[in-house]
């Protein structure tokens, strides 16, 4: 349990990516780029600079990207596609499904403005489906650390680990709650408080919230167990389970509320027949012109509503 909340510092996770794919270039010449034409946002000029033979720009042009990273994979190169999320997980969804994951490649999605984190971008920019549809897709492993040190650790794993794998990112800072001697498993959830009255699953940028609500709980004199469930797929059933332990989960994320984080915990608790979930997440509409902030408050992904979620979940019988 080595998450903390008393660190003021704020960092994008793309900068995470940013900085993690520099070093893996310069440690494996296998590792490369494949820009859109959007290096600048989702932070791979660094790596343009300093591995150019490793790194290809296809221009606005996400489909042609994919294909040619997936055939940069047959040849035993391990290609990091990087665009927005909006464009990763639908523009390209039909070539990661039939060139990437169908025939099993070692190929990487890598994606920056992943939900609302586009803040004033607008509802167009701001991916609040893409990880539900890239765990439909067989094959695919999906990520989404929730600060630097979680998402560059994740990086790591991603381009150590052999297949398709989605990666989300945040285009706005989120508070750091790692230290860098965090470490993670692809496919294990990180525990971060031990608790018996209720359970708090959260992922990506809402996981600092989640501590947050777990503490002010814990003054109220409420015993709450929480994990930041990082990958999406392949889900970590075990967690659900001890969660389920409690009788009481609510799931918490920066994405729609229909077949995301939410969703896959109520797939598990289904299957049991045993458990009550609530789900707090962006309410199955489209995002809209505001600060980062403000979208979230819209849609109810805050402290204070789920506090006031536990607190109902705890009346009930």
């Amino acid at each position: 349990m080595t998450a903390v909340l008393n660190q003021p510092k704020k960092i994008a996770t793309r900068d995470a990516f940013g900085d993690e794919i520099v070093e893996l270039g310069l440690r494996n010449q296998n590792i490369y780029v494949i820009d859109v034409d959007i290096g600048k946002s989702c932070k791979t000029t660094a790596f343009a600079k300093r591995l150019p033979d490793q790194h290809i720009n296809v221009g606005i042009a996400e489909q042609n990207g994919a294909g040619i990273a997936a055939g940069l994979a047959t040849t035993g190169k391990i290609p990091f596609v990087c665009t927005y999320a909006v464009f990763g997980s639908l523009r390209m969804a039909e070539q990661i499904r039939q060139s990437i994951c169908y025939p099993y490649l070692n190929v990487k999605i890598a994606c920056s403005h992943g939900g609302l984190t586009p803040g004033n971008d607008g509802g167009s920019h701001q991916a609040v489906e893409d990880m539900g549809v890239m765990r439909t897709i067989p094959n695919m492993t999906v990520i989404m650390g929730a600060d630097y040190f979680a998402a560059r650790k994740l990086t790591a794993l991603a381009a150590e680990t052999y297949g398709p794998v989605y990666l989300r990112f945040t285009r706005d800072p989120v508070p750091v709650i790692y230290d860098e001697s965090a470490e993670f498993e692809i496919g294990k959830a990180k525990k971060l408080r031990e608790g018996k009255d209720l359970a708090i699953i959260a992922n990506g940028d809402t996981v600092h919230l989640a501590l947050k609500a777990a503490d002010e709980l814990q003054k109220q004199g409420v015993s709450v167990k929480l994990f930041d469930m990082h990958t999406l797929k392949p889900l970590d059933r075990e967690a659900v389970l001890e969660c389920l332990d409690t009788g009481r989960i609510i799931t918490v994320e920066d994405h729609n509320i229909l077949n995301g984080l939410g969703s896959a915990v109520c797939e598990v608790v289904a299957e049991e027949g045993r458990g009550i979930v609530r789900r707090i997440g962006i309410q199955d509409r489209f995002g809209e012109s505001a600060p980062y902030e403000k979208l979230l408050e819209i849609n109810g992904i805050t402290v204070e509503n789920i506090v006031n979620t536990a607190r109902q979940l705890l009346e009930r019988r």
